[in-house]
């Protein structure tokens, strides 16, 4: 009788570990169908996004490749991250189609006598110029999704410039309709340059972006040179995402912004049908490269040597929806320059077209001299649509005096007949 008990015993912990291995097979088998169908679904929506076409086949069944950052692509041939992405549809993409960072340096540019004589403040610049579009961080590829967004404000910021965003969005930045026109703002930001608290600021602006939703972020290093970048990117961000937009304001986050002042000139541009090349600013003509080593807008001759062709100040300026995506096309057939300001007016001249000059851009502040109390006078402010450049604590302050309607002012046309602009 124990015999047959210890026999029963045994019976059963072989049938257990039979039942065990069982469902652990069953659970594998459920994985790699899940992961067959997820790879179908990817494989999908690389079609639909125009990564590749018939050519698709040949990532089925092969796997897809997984980025650290979390997005999947398709693999090179030979799964060789450095090997040069190619896009296999001359269609826009129905989404932001960079996954993977592939920036390596153009060694043989190194070759070129004129880059040993480069100032070394540029190496990186030229030999990653090539590296045009970057994954994104933060994306809200819904900000224009219902179609009736009038004016997209789009801000210019960094990471530790908080306290920049909070100030633009208490005032001119803020989302709102007037008079029935629908206002969006978006902030473009690059990722922390090496040797800050890279990880823990990154969390913050994860953060932020939460409470507000109006980030854009891409991966590359948010320097002086790479404020480029961000023309271009958003650019093609514009493209995809955002082309319902009727106009766009783009600016810095240490500007002020007469908000109903922009509305209005958009209004008269309407009126008199003068939006599809609109470009309007702070223009500046006839200027050429700066060769002072010690100025933040140096450029050396071997860089470039030539006039410059006209262009507006980047601390603001207003253009159309048309001509955004007209200057995106022209843009990816241009080098990349290391001013912002300049390559656009750059991709313009391809355009055969010249920014507009007006009167109400201030973007190097009223008065010239800076210590002018003209510099801070409120009225100047409630009549013109952009001045440069105010601390956040100066936008909030101006701000509430502005919009005070017990201000008394001239009237804008007072101003230029007293000779006062």
């Amino acid at each position: 009788m124990d015999i047959f008990f210890r026999r029963k015993r045994a019976l059963k912990t072989l049938l257990s570990l039979s039942l065990v291995f069982a469902s652990l097979l069953m659970i594998q088998k459920f994985k790699l169908v899940d992961n067959s169908i997820k790879d179908d679904m990817e494989v999908k929506r690389l079609e639909d996004a125009g990564w590749c076409g018939p050519e698709c086949d040949f990532y089925k069944g092969k796997g897809l490749l997984k980025s650290s950052l979390g997005n999947y692509s398709p693999p090179v041939l030979g799964d060789d991250l450095d090997a040069p992405r190619v896009k296999m549809c001359n269609a826009t993409p129905s989404t932001w189609d960079v996954h993977i960072m592939n920036c390596s340096e153009d060694s043989a540019v190194r070759k070129n006598d004129w880059f040993r004589r480069l100032d070394p403040r540029f190496h990186q610049f030229v030999l990653h110029r090539h590296c045009r579009y970057f994954p994104m961080l933060i994306n809200h590829p819904d900000k224009c999704r219902n179609g009736d967004v009038h004016l997209l404000m789009v801000v210019k910021s960094v990471i530790e410039q908080h306290d920049r965003r909070e100030a633009v969005r208490n005032t001119w930045g803020r989302e709102q309709a007037i008079d029935g026109k629908r206002i969006k703002t978006l902030f473009l930001l690059g990722s922390p340059t090496n040797g800050k608290d890279t990880k823990n600021l990154q969390k913050l602006i994860e953060y932020e972006d939460i409470i507000y939703g109006d980030i854009l972020q891409w991966d590359f290093m948010d320097t002086f040179f790479n404020l480029t970048l961000k023309e271009v990117n958003f650019l093609k961000w514009f493209d995809i995402h955002c082309s319902s937009a009727k106009f766009i304001f783009k600016g810095d986050d240490d500007v002020f912004v007469n908000t109903k002042n922009l509305l209005e000139l958009i209004g008269f541009k309407t009126e008199d049908r003068k939006v599809l090349n609109l470009f309007v600013g702070d223009t500046i003509s006839k200027a050429i490269p700066i060769r002072n080593h010690q100025s933040k807008y140096y450029i050396p001759k071997e860089l470039f040597d030539k006039p410059y062709p006209p262009y507006v100040g980047g601390g603001g300026f207003l253009m159309s929806s048309q001509l955004a995506q007209r200057l995106f096309v022209v843009s990816e057939d241009l080098e990349l320059y290391p001013i912002d300001d300049v390559f656009l007016g750059m991709c313009l001249q391809k355009l055969h077209l010249t920014p507009e000059m007006h009167i109400g851009f201030r973007t190097f502040g009223i008065m010239k001299r800076r210590v002018s109390p003209m510099n801070r006078e409120p009225c100047f402010f409630k009549n013109l649509i952009v001045v440069h450049k105010l601390s956040p604590q100066e936008l909030l302050r101006m701000w509430s005096v502005v919009e005070n309607k017990e201000l008394v002012c001239f009237s804008a046309f007072d101003f230029l007949r007293l000779g006062m602009f």
